[in-house]
């Protein structure tokens, strides 16, 4: 008795293709891999934004630091401080320290402490300025004897300009604005100069404050004035957009080659 042995014809190449196509998890492999590509572009794009951002602050903090000082009197309080944030000033008035608050969370070699915001009355106007004074110890601050590290009498003060800080940092906190009656805020998360502005009976300069620069630097001395630290470089963005732009390259080139070799199986 004879036995029949069958074969098994292979499918020819196009009717796997059809097959493959019409799968569902073919078109669903695809449309991540698709998905995938346009959301690393986006990023390298994002990317390329921020270095553009970077490269634009970069320019406007090394104008600024060109200029020569800026005297800060009735005639330069019409001009738009805000835009001038790192140059120079120097600044001629008499302190207020009954409206004197402390910004929190202040660090000095490793030290936790806080630093003096102190309304300055600018000499031969009707404004005040806030000038962070520096950084004192947290047992200073806690203490709440502050008037040790006055400076009475007319001063002149020599800093720079920054920009008030209206919103938190990531995972900070912002403060609760007194309302009417409440008594002030001694203690500030953020150096948000119209916040505090509102417990002073009187004009504060908007959206600025000067950061005193020069001191001695020594715990004699307190307040230590702090000193301005920039990075001026254009940090990694333009090699993060590279490395995206490198992972959307790769699986726009190499999913269709994957796909073309299970064809052929």
């Amino acid at each position: 008795m004879s036995q029949t042995i069958s074969s098994v014809k292979p499918q020819p190449a196009d009717k796997r293709l059809r097959d493959l196509l019409v799968s569902f998890r073919f078109w669903f492999t695809t449309l991540l891999v698709l998905v995938a590509i346009a959301v690393m572009v986006r990023l390298g794009i994002w990317q390329l934004d921020r270095l553009e951002q970077r490269r634009a602050f970069n320019a406007r903090v090394q104008a600024q630091l060109a200029q020569p000082p800026l005297i800060l009197d009735s005639l330069s309080l019409q001009e738009k401080l805000f835009d001038m944030e790192y140059r120079t000033v120097v600044v001629q008035g008499e302190y207020d320290f009954a409206h004197q608050v402390a910004l929190r969370n202040q660090a000095y070699q490793n030290r936790w402490g806080v630093a003096l915001l102190t309304p300055l009355k600018i000499k031969g106007t009707d404004q005040a300025i806030l000038i962070n004074r520096g950084w004192i110890p947290g047992e200073d601050f806690l203490s709440g004897n502050w008037s040790r590290f006055d400076q009475p009498g007319e001063v002149t003060v020599k800093g720079v300009i920054r920009r008030a800080q209206t919103k938190p940092d990531f995972g900070k906190r912002s403060d609760p604005v007194p309302a009417s009656g409440e008594p002030p805020l001694k203690a500030w998360n953020l150096a948000n100069v119209e916040a505090i502005a509102q417990q002073i009976p009187y004009s504060i300069v908007p959206e600025v404050y000067i950061q005193q620069t020069e001191g001695n630097g020594t715990a004699a001395s307190l307040p230590i004035p702090a000193q301005v630290e920039l990075d001026l470089s254009e940090g990694p963005h333009l090699g993060y957009a590279l490395q995206w732009f490198t992972f959307a390259a790769i699986l726009g080139i190499g999913y269709p080659i994957f796909v073309k070799r299970r064809m052929g199986r």
